[in-house]
């Protein structure tokens, strides 16, 4: 009900590229402030466990470190990322973007996970400025030995719950 995800074959890598897009009731800079690498984030996001900043480079650029829960009963084992991110204004919204990095050592009892080009859209609808809508473009590949029925499972449900999240976190 929040959110509709598709996918399809991506160009980048041999797994999918998904697309999670949702109305959501407000405004692009606050959804993007709760979106972006920052404070707001390990509040609300419930597969996210640590965030780090590793650099800055302006208020809006950084490369980030981040782990992730395990999934599926552990099935999915947590996951770190390192990511170059980027936030801006695009047209009448703003993009938060990103792309991982081979960066620093692994920490031990994760499997380093690996983000293709991403990117999160936010626009305000034009007949309801207090409303906006956010579109996703997700190219994760999880790495390490998993079926991938798990990871479309894991993904689908993953960006699903994520839009839910944001929105109750929005409401605080």
């Amino acid at each position: 009900k929040d959110a509709t995800v598709w996918r399809k074959p991506s160009e980048e890598f041999s797994g999918y590229l998904y697309k999670a897009q949702g109305v959501v009731e407000d405004v692009t800079n606050r959804i993007v402030d709760h979106i972006r690498p920052g404070p707001y984030r390990l509040h609300w996001d419930s597969l996210m466990t640590t965030m780090d900043i590793m650099e800055t480079f302006d208020e809006n650029c950084c490369v980030m470190r981040y782990t992730t829960a395990g999934q599926l009963w552990n099935l999915i084992a947590p996951r770190e990322f390192v990511d170059f991110s980027y936030t801006t204004s695009y047209e009448d919204g703003l993009l938060s973007c990103g792309i991982s990095l081979d960066y620093g050592e692994v920490r031990p009892n994760f499997v380093r996970g690996f983000n293709h080009p991403c990117g999160w859209f936010c626009v305000p609808l034009k007949d309801y400025p207090s409303h906006s809508l956010l579109t996703g473009y997700i190219q994760t590949e999880l790495r390490g030995m998993l079926p991938q029925s798990a990871v479309d499972t894991a993904m689908s449900s993953t960006l699903a719950n994520f839009f839910s999240d944001l929105k109750k976190a929005l409401k605080m």
